[in-house]
């Protein structure tokens, strides 16, 4: 049987929300082993001056167990 436990993360980038999704999961890899999938719950933009600062996203990241 296999046992799987999600894990929500948030993640930001000045490039884009792809990029923010890559740098979430390149940093829970770090952490957590067997990640198999993720959910991108919520994307935010951080304005300056009338401009795009940032991008967010709030993410669930599931992962298997290990024995």
């Amino acid at each position: 049987m296999t046992v799987a436990k999600v894990s929500e993360i948030t993640s930001t980038s000045t490039k884009s929300f792809e990029d923010a999704v890559e740098r979430g999961i390149k940093r829970a890899s770090k952490t957590l082993k067997n990640i198999t999938g993720a959910w991108i719950a919520d994307q935010e933009v951080e304005i300056e001056k009338g401009r795009v600062k940032g991008y967010r996203v709030r993410m669930r990241v599931t992962f298997v167990l290990e024995d």
